[in-house]
């Protein structure tokens, strides 16, 4: 008894010396090695407030610290390497100017790396300027990336410059209502899972956002603008992409290439210079209530994909509606719900909404074009023709495709959603 009294106040005693144990504030002002040097005099919880000024990098934080800027405080690298980098745990980087990465792609370069040691890193509110990546999630668990502007390089074509932010290995990273301009991909994800990229905003980019053997992602609420493709998801699969806009990305505004068991509703894509959407060997993905608007192509549909489920989307004022080759009929009604398509003149005469007549975007003609492009200067023949106005006589001498049983009289409505992404 006499030895449980004697530990029962030992540890009263400890507990009484970490209660008074309080977290410092340090202020440290601008200049040469003061940085690492406060950080390495720092103890767990303490805050460290970055004077307006340059301060030197790299810099190493490996201890639970908040590393907050005032505003013009500056880190600057020597123009090789990382400029912050991250190993520790509950570690906080907030409203500081980052610049000066290196230059190298075998090390990955970048303003800001969490490395495969950090867990619960919060990257909050940087400028990120001119670093070959902006931001560099590489193995860290559970971080957020939130409120950052990035700029990435711009004195490289665009395959050789890094990607705004990067992740690799990161489970239960989170990015969101960030700022990405220039450089390679906006966000590229690569064998991960379970991420979170949402409400964020792109442009000047290759990709805005780039799937790469992830899984079980969320992509909700991004706003791509005037990139060569929006929405890239490849090598990935059960991903969630909901509520994201693509205006006048030049070559798709969303990719599902290998991508498989995907939900991609209620999204916006409008103007691309190429395709609206771009389907290869995609697998058992449902695609709801999205609008396809104003694109070259409105879905290019190929390469074997199966067992998609289509309904519920607006087709508008593309060229094309649908491209697509294949001897077989895909039937793009799932659950007696198709499609809108701007171009189907039909009549709805019990108005259930539905199309009295079944719409078919293709015929043998537009076949033939796609594969012998030459052909394109008969289309005004006479026999071109008689064999569109026979095949919509006879529909039995189509030659196999697309075909919506059910098509919608009303395209869906994106509510308050706009070319910016917000409400009106």
């Amino acid at each position: 008894m006499i030895g449980l009294s004697f530990r029962m106040v030992l540890f009263v005693a400890a507990l009484a010396a970490a209660g008074m144990a309080q977290a410092r504030e340090w202020t440290v002002q601008a200049g040469h090695g003061r940085l690492q040097d406060a950080v390495d005099g720092a103890g767990p919880g303490d805050v460290i407030r970055l004077g307006t000024g340059i301060h030197d990098g790299p810099v190493v934080l490996d201890r639970p610290v908040t590393l907050i800027g005032a505003d013009g405080a500056r880190i600057v690298g020597p123009g090789t390497g990382t400029v912050v980098t991250v190993t520790g745990t509950d570690i906080t980087v907030e409203n500081l100017e980052v610049s000066g990465s290196g230059g190298s792609h075998e090390t990955l370069d970048s303003g800001i790396k969490v490395t495969k040691t950090a867990r619960n890193a919060r990257v909050i509110g940087n400028t990120l300027t001119g670093n070959l990546v902006g931001i560099d999630v590489h193995g860290g668990r559970d971080t957020l990336v939130a409120g950052n502007t990035i700029t990435g390089r711009q004195d490289h074509r665009m395959n050789a410059r890094g990607n705004g932010v990067y992740i690799w290995n990161a489970p239960g990273t989170i990015v969101e209502d960030n700022d990405i301009r220039y450089g390679r991909d906006g966000i590229f994800v690569n064998t991960s899972r379970d991420n979170i990229f949402r409400n964020n905003r792109f442009r000047d980019l290759r990709f805005a956002v780039h799937y790469m053997y992830t899984n079980g992602g969320t992509v909700t609420g991004n706003v791509s603008r005037d990139n060569h493709v929006g929405y890239a998801l490849m090598y990935s699969r059960d991903l969630d992409v909901a509520g994201n806009v693509s205006i006048n990305d030049r070559d798709h505004g969303i990719m599902l290439n290998y991508a498989n068991d995907a939900v991609v509703q209620g999204n916006l894509v409008r103007g691309g210079g190429e395709k609206c959407l771009f389907m290869y060997n995609a697998n058992k993905n449902r695609l709801i209530g999205n609008r396809f608007e104003a694109c070259p192509i409105g879905i290019h549909f190929t390469a074997g994909s199966e067992r998609n489920a289509i309904s519920g989307n607006g087709f508008i004022g593309n060229r094309v509606q649908v491209k697509y080759v294949g001897s077989r009929w895909l039937d793009w009604s799932a659950e007696g719900q198709g499609n809108y398509w701007s171009d189907h003149a039909a009549f709805d005469l019990n108005s259930d909404g539905v199309a009295d007549v079944p719409y078919r975007p293709n015929d043998l003609i537009d076949h033939i074009l796609w594969t012998q492009p030459a052909a394109r200067l008969l289309l005004g023949s006479p026999a071109v023709q008689l064999i569109r106005w026979a095949q919509s006589k006879f529909p039995a001498l189509l030659p196999g495709g697309v075909v919506d049983t059910r098509p919608l009289m009303v395209p869906p409505d994106l509510g308050d959603q706009t070319a910016e992404g917000g409400p009106a």
